[in-house]
C-alpha cells in the first residue's frame, strides 16, 4: 500500500476520527486508527466501543488495501508538520507503515486490521434529515445542562424526542431543563433515545452546520450520516423521566431585558455570592431590576441596578447565579424574556425572539430567600 495526500488534509480527518480514541487495556487496537485504501478513497475509522466515527478523504494511491496504526503518533506527526503532499508506504516486511515527509522519514508499527473492532452498520433503521446547524445548536444549549449525578443515569444524556412535525432536545439535572424544538426536518420517522454526554460531544466535534445530516436510528444505535463523515453512537438503556410535569403553564410575571447586561451582572455578582448557593437575589420593579448576592461567611456582598421591561407585580426571587449565567452563555440573541411566577415556582428563560424553524426554552428552578432571624422578648411578669 501507498498513498500521497495532503498533510493538513489527513490531519482534519483524522482529528474527527481521534475524538472517539481512548485508551482501552483489553483492546490495544481501539488506540489505533483502521486505514481502509480503495479506489482512491482513504477511510479513517476510530472507535472507544460505544462511539465509532468514520471519516473519509480523497488520495492519490497505486492499491486497495487495510491497516492499523496508533492514532497518537500519526495525529501529533501530522500536527508538527506544515502543509505539504506526505507519501505513507506500508512496510510488510517490517509490518510498519512509513511516512514521508519534506523532512525525512517516520515509521509507526502497525497492527493485524482483521482484529480491529468490527463497526456497527445502519441495519433497519428509521431515518430523518436535518441541517447540521440545528443539530449542533442543539447540543450547544443542552449538553451543559446535563446531570452528573450517576443515580439518575438517564439524566446523564440527551434526550432526542423525534416526532412527525419536529425533534424535542431535551436536558436536565433537576436544577435546570432545556427543550429545543426543531421543526425543519425531512422524514415522518418517529423515536424516543438518549445519547450519553460524552457521545454528543463527539457528535458535535464530528459534523457540519453546513451538511444535510442523515439521522438514521435503531434500538441500539443512532447513525448522523453526512457526506464524508459517519457518526456511529451506542444508545443508553435508560427511561428519561417525563419532563414536561416540570415546565409551569403560567407565569404571569414578564421580564425582558438586554441579555450581555444581564449576563455580565450575573458574572461580577456571582465573585460576591455564597459558595455552597451561587444565590442572586433579583428585586424586580416596571422598569428596573437590582441584583444582589452575599456571602456571610466572609462579610462580602455586592448589588447592582439594571433597566428592563417588566410586565407584572413587584416581586423578589432567587436563583443560583451560576445556572444563569451557563443559560445565558449559550443563547445569541440580544434580549431575553424571564418568565416567573411565584417565589417557589421555576423561571422560564426564553431568546428575545425565537429563530426561524426553532423554539428555545430553558427552565431554572429557584432558590428559597434566607428569611431574616426575628428576636423575640418574654415580657416579665409584672
Amino acid at each position: 500500500m501507498k498513498f500521497v495526500v495532503s498533510s493538513s488534509d489527513l490531519l482534519k480527518v483524522c482529528q474527527i476520527a481521534y475524538g472517539s480514541i481512548g485508551t482501552n487495556s483489553f483492546n490495544p487496537l481501539m488506540e489505533d486508527f483502521l486505514f481502509d485504501l480503495k479506489d482512491n478513497k482513504l477511510t479513517v475509522s476510530a472507535t472507544n466501543g460505544d462511539t465509532n466515527i468514520v471519516s473519509t478523504i480523497h488520495v492519490e494511491a497505486e492499491e486497495n488495501a487495510k491497516l492499523t496504526l496508533n492514532a497518537k503518533i500519526l495525529i501529533e506527526t501530522l500536527k508538527a508538520l506544515p502543509t505539504q503532499p506526505i507519501t505513507l508506504e506500508f512496510v510488510e516486511e517490517q509490518r510498519s507503515v512509513e511516512i514521508t515527509s519534506a523532512y525525512g522519514k517516520y515509521r509507526v508499527a502497525c497492527n493485524d486490521p482483521a482484529l480491529f473492532p468490527k463497526m456497527p452498520k445502519p441495519q433497519g433503521v428509521e431515518r430523518i434529515r436535518v441541517k447540521g446547524d440545528f443539530i449542533l445548536r442543539a447540543i450547544n444549549y443542552t449538553i451543559f445542562a446535563t446531570s452528573n449525578d450517576e443515580v439518575r443515569p438517564a439524566m446523564m444524556g440527551v434526550l432526542f424526542e423525534i416526532q412527525k412535525n419536529c425533534i424535542n432536545f431535551v436536558a436536565t439535572d433537576a436544577h435546570k431543563l432545556v427543550k429545543y424544538t426543531v421543526f425543519e426536518k425531512d422524514g415522518e420517522a418517529e423515536g424516543r433515545f438518549i445519547l450519553s454526554k460524552k457521545s454528543v460531544a463527539l457528535v458535535k466535534n464530528a459534523i457540519d452546520a453546513n451538511s444535510n445530516i442523515s439521522v438514521g436510528f435503531n434500538a441500539s444505535f443512532v447513525f448522523f450520516e453526512s457526506e464524508n463523515t459517519v457518526v456511529a453512537c451506542r444508545l443508553m438503556d435508560a427511561t428519561y423521566p417525563d419532563y414536561s410535569v416540570v415546565i409551569p403553564q403560567n407565569n404571569p410575571n414578564i421580564l425582558v431585558i438586554n441579555r450581555l447586561d444581564f449576563l455580565n451582572s450575573l458574572k461580577r455578582i456571582f465573585i460576591y455570592s455564597n459558595k455552597s448557593t451561587y444565590q442572586a437575589i433579583l428585586n424586580i420593579v416596571e422598569d428596573s431590576m437590582s441584583i444582589a448576592g452575599q456571602d456571610n461567611d466572609f462579610s462580602n456582598e455586592a448589588a447592582e441596578q439594571l433597566a428592563c421591561q417588566f410586565n407584572g407585580e413587584p416581586m423578589i426571587m432567587g436563583f443560583n447565579s451560576k445556572f444563569l449565567i451557563e443559560m445565558l452563555g449559550v443563547m445569541d440573541t440580544e434580549e431575553v424574556k424571564f418568565e416567573l411566577g411565584l417565589p417557589n415556582r421555576a423561571g422560564l428563560l426564553f431568546p428575545g425572539e425565537q429563530g426561524s424553524g426553532e423554539h428555545l426554552l430553558m427552565l431554572v428552578m429557584p432558590v428559597m430567600i434566607p428569611q431574616p432571624e426575628v428576636s423575640t422578648a418574654e415580657e416579665g411578669d409584672e
